[in-house]
């Protein structure tokens, strides 16, 4: 591992407040007020937060962590749900895959719910630091949750000079955990990412481990963690077509569930393809993780050339659509071009 001398006050004075005294005292005093962080902790609580809010805004995910709890106060509720009431629940929130696995994850949380990282791994949808953030936020577990804000933090704070440091923030981490209160520890990590140790401008003056700081006492706070070329992603290309019946209804139709998407609610689409038609005029460009998708869209009178159900546009909201059929049907309202029966 690529480190400055580590200057943590864990290792030299022992009348000197630790890493984590310093940063148990801030959090005291500069936590948000969040819908999940109760006084005495709630497990169900916890595993829904951290699902929601992987690869996702605290400030997006509070309204529908409250929707969620609100509908499904337990986690016996929501494994009695069906998958398309979830699934309904969870538009605009994206990554879909995480909501089907919120789904069965919780019917097997109702029957047992693991305390230990190890167990909770083996379950879908939990990785190893949701199952490490669990472990102890819920259940005072000494277990190192390792997320973008900790990683930014600790490898600031040791100057860990090396790309993706995963692993050696770990390590780094795991002799700072405290004996006890260990999951106000863990938050209180990501907190300070959030609040004080920002990508961008961090608020070095009111952090409690500025003194300690390698990254701030060389003046390089920014260097770090070492930033990663992205990748330049690719574009695919499809058709989406709008069926409309004469009182308004249009025809939607349900995906697979694996996948992109999976189960979610659909207009008839053409494949995703690497190159677009001959044809293909782009009305709506949307981006997943991993490539942008480029939209066609046509209307069809054709009320026979594909199967589904029809849905009038005020019952829209009472089906799972993503963001992608929203921009769609948005858009559809200005199309004029017609097709002919088309199989998909």
């Amino acid at each position: 591992m690529n480190t400055a001398t580590p200057r943590h006050c864990d290792t030299c004075h022992s009348a000197q407040p630790s890493f984590s005294e310093k940063l148990l005292a801030w959090y005291a005093h500069s936590q948000r007020t969040l819908p999940w962080r109760l006084t005495t902790p709630n497990p169900y609580y916890t595993w829904l937060s951290e699902i929601m809010l992987q690869q996702t805004t605290v400030a997006t995910v509070i309204p529908y962590f409250q929707a969620f709890t609100h509908k499904w106060p337990t986690v016996a509720d929501l494994a009695a749900a069906s998958l398309d009431e979830v699934l309904t629940q969870w538009q605009g929130l994206g990554y879909y895959s995480r909501a089907r696995n919120l789904h069965q994850c919780a019917q097997a949380l109702a029957q047992n719910f693991p305390t230990t990282e190890t167990e909770l791994m083996k379950l879908p949808g939990i990785g190893p630091y949701t199952a490490a953030a669990i472990a102890s936020i819920a259940f005072g577990q000494k277990a190192a949750a390792v997320d973008g804000n900790v990683v930014r933090v600790m490898s600031r704070y040791f100057a860990i000079a090396i790309p993706n440091p995963t692993q050696e923030v770990t390590e780094a981490l795991l002799p700072l955990i405290p004996e006890d209160q260990c999951g106000d520890f863990t938050q209180s990590l990501m907190e300070l990412g959030a609040l004080i140790c920002r990508p961008k401008a961090p608020l070095c003056t009111a952090c409690p481990l500025q003194n300690e700081c390698q990254a701030h006492l060389l003046g390089r706070e920014e260097d770090f963690p070492v930033k990663v070329a992205k990748k330049k992603i690719p574009t695919r290309y499809t058709t989406a077509f709008i069926v409309k019946r004469e009182d308004g209804a249009i025809l939607l139709r349900k995906r697979v569930a694996s996948g992109l998407l999976g189960g979610m609610m659909e207009v008839p689409m053409t494949p995703w393809e690497d190159t677009p038609s001959d044809t293909h005029q782009s009305r709506v460009r949307h981006t997943f993780t991993h490539f942008h998708l480029e939209v066609d869209v046509q209307t069809c009178e054709d009320e026979e050339a594909f199967e589904g159900v029809w849905v009038h546009p005020r019952d829209m909201h009472t089906y799972a659509l993503p963001t992608l059929m929203k921009k769609v049907l948005q858009w559809s309202s200005g199309a004029v071009e017609q097709c002919s029966s088309v199989a998909v």
